[in-house]
């Protein structure tokens, strides 16, 4: 169930406050903050409380199944820790989660794509979860080891978004006249845009395989190039004040930033209260935000949201 009070990132940031001031005593390097800056790419916004409040029980049960999100982890034998995290948090909130691995790990299953080049990573990835879910899913969410995702809250960030449309979001950054998603806080297409992608990856002179020899982009750049040529532009996604939701930082360097730069406000100053990814996670920080998003419950306190997205069948989610 996702909250659509301040209390969830209160409750959360405030409850591990403590023990994330102690591992942040000895750093002293200060980022960027959560709070999108004004570039000239498009902004879009997480619908309103308002938005659902005034849906019939129909269309808010029909939104709520309607919305179906496949996860692609990209990982390499050096991820084993966060890979398992991964595997026995977030991800099981997922309609269907698969991991994507340079090269195969008994441990674990995936999909093994033969190659250490992470371009060619996510380009395979893409090419497959196309090839095998495109009548399945109308959303494909892409995402490191080190990432921790609220799928919920992507969901309800999604509810008036079309999948027929040409969307590709996240945190998006600009280098020079490049904008693109920043794969560090997760990638998200819709159904339209991966078609798209699909096809031009047939067109090497476009989008090819291999960067090149000497000058090389990285993946999430190489990745807008490419859509760029079929019309889908990078989209910075937000919450209805503003702020940004897909977060390239953990939550200990935002609340380290937040209490450098917003002494008065740390939660206010930290995180939207709609945060779908945070980046940056150790295996055993990931265990320590499942408990915080999933688990914590303030005895008596009723969010009473609008809208519930129910786990995949056979889930044994939180």
């Amino acid at each position: 169930m996702i909250s659509e009070s301040s209390s969830f990132v209160k409750g959360m940031v405030l409850g591990g406050l403590f023990c994330v001031f102690v591992t942040l005593l000895g750093h002293n390097k200060m980022g960027h903050g959560t709070k999108a800056h004004h570039h000239e790419h498009h902004h879009i916004q997480a619908p309103n409380k308002e938005d659902v409040s005034n849906l019939s029980e129909g269309e808010r049960m029909e939104l709520s199944h309607s919305i179906r999100v496949y996860c692609i982890i990209l990982v390499k034998p050096k991820d084993l820790g966060n890979w398992a995290a991964v595997k026995e948090t977030w991800s099981k909130h997922c309609d269907k989660a698969e991991f994507y691995s340079s090269e195969s790990v008994k441990v674990f299953d995936s999909v093994v794509l033969n190659t250490n080049d992470m371009w060619v990573m996510v380009r395979n990835a893409y090419k497959l979860a196309y090839e095998r879910y495109k009548d399945e899913y109308n959303w494909f969410f892409l995402a490191h080891p080190t990432t921790f995702a609220v799928i919920e809250n992507l969901k309800y960030f999604l509810l008036k978004k079309d999948p027929s449309q040409p969307f590709y979001i996240g945190h998006t950054v600009k280098s020079g006249e490049l904008e693109y998603v920043d794969g560090d806080g997760g990638i998200v297409l819709s159904i339209e845009s991966l078609k798209r992608l699909s096809k031009i990856f047939e067109d090497p002179d476009k989008c090819p395989e291999q960067g090149g020899l000497i000058w090389k982009l990285s993946e999430d750049k190489q990745l807008a190039v490419c859509l760029k040529y079929t019309g889908v532009l990078a989209e910075n996604a937000e919450d209805s004040e503003g702020k940004d939701v897909f977060n390239t930082k953990s939550v200990g360097s935002l609340i380290k930033e937040a209490m450098a730069n917003h002494p008065q406000q740390v939660v206010e100053g930290c995180c939207s209260d709609m945060a779908i990814t945070f980046n940056g996670l150790a295996p055993n920080h990931m265990h320590v935000m499942m408990y915080g998003v999933y688990r914590l419950r303030a005895y008596g306190h009723n969010f009473k949201d609008a809208l519930v997205f129910l786990p995949p069948a056979g889930s044994d989610n939180d």
